[in-house]
């Protein structure tokens, strides 16, 4: 099955509201370059395309794994959540990829004593959640918390932020992020 590179570059760099030229300027490639493999007129090398796609930016396996002619899937059952981290912290997602996507939905599963990591967070953006079962300790820049089901957050993501689960049961939230950060 060969992959048609120039429509899905064309499909999520619409999707990304990006014209040709301002693509190629980002990527530092030629708008003549980015035409014509729109056009399947040339086939980018591997490090060619991800030049471009970190013009965007989106990693090679997020290309290849959209669909641009698949119908917008708007229902997702439980076991249609794509696991995008799994460990002591397990992220599942709405949807196959974020890629052309405003919002991030994630179901968020932290063990006990389960955390973000050592090192703060912080991107562009916005996220909120709710939590849903467990106890999750959030710190936003010098401000922490403890919250509990039913509690919630929601901050600009600029400001450095860690999660962590204290309690001996698992914490479980759903968080929405916008743009997309994973």
């Amino acid at each position: 099955m060969s992959v048609d590179v120039g429509a899905r570059l064309r499909f999520v760099r619409t999707q990304y509201g990006l014209s040709q030229r301002q693509l190629a300027k980002k990527a530092g490639v030629t708008n003549s370059t980015i035409s014509l493999i729109e056009a399947n007129q040339t086939n980018p090398s591997v490090g060619a395309l991800k030049r471009i796609l970190d013009g965007i930016p989106i990693g090679l396996a997020e290309f290849f794994a959209i669909e641009p002619d698949r119908p917008a899937q708007i229902f997702y059952r439980a076991d249609e959540l794509t696991e995008i981290g799994k460990g002591p912290v397990s992220y599942l997602q709405i949807g196959r990829s974020a890629a052309g996507r405003a919002l991030q939905i994630l179901k968020e599963r932290y063990e006990p004593g389960a955390d973000s990591g050592r090192i703060a967070l912080v991107h562009e953006g916005e996220e909120g959640a709710i939590i849903i079962s467990g106890r999750l300790e959030v710190t936003v820049d010098d401000e922490r918390s403890i919250l509990g089901p039913g509690d919630a957050y929601y901050f600009d993501s600029r400001r450095s932020h860690r999660f962590r689960c204290v309690g001996p049961e698992p914490c479980e939230l759903v968080s929405a992020c916008t743009p997309p950060t994973f």
